[in-house]
């Protein structure tokens, strides 16, 4: 007579849940959790630019000027972007390496 053998269970847990839609992976959430989020956080941002008094149109303004100054000096715009990149780099990249010094120390 054969015996019929149960199956055994291991020990490890297999993960049976369905694959997160290609959606929510993209926005890093359901969408409606992720547009609640973003307009918690537009409403804070909104209320410090308007502490601040910058409007919507001044943004777009400074926008509109930044690029057309650039396009008016022609060879000398890459010179000014060398000037931003290079003052932005002083202060983003040792940010970023101790960032980055006390993520490797947490783990």
């Amino acid at each position: 007579m054969i015996e019929e053998t149960k199956p055994v269970w291991s020990q490890t847990r297999t993960n049976w849940q369905r694959p997160e839609p290609a959606l929510n992976r993209f926005l890093g959430g359901s969408p409606l959790s992720v547009a609640l989020r973003l307009f918690l956080l537009s409403i804070i941002v909104g209320a410090l630019l308007m502490w601040f008094d910058i409007r919507p149109i001044d943004l777009v303004q400074g926008l509109l000027r930044f690029v057309h100054r650039i396009w008016s000096l022609g060879f000398e715009a890459l010179h000014e972007m060398g000037d931003y990149l290079l003052a932005g780099a002083m202060i983003v990249v040792p940010l970023w390496f101790v960032a980055r010094l006390l993520s490797v120390r947490g783990r």
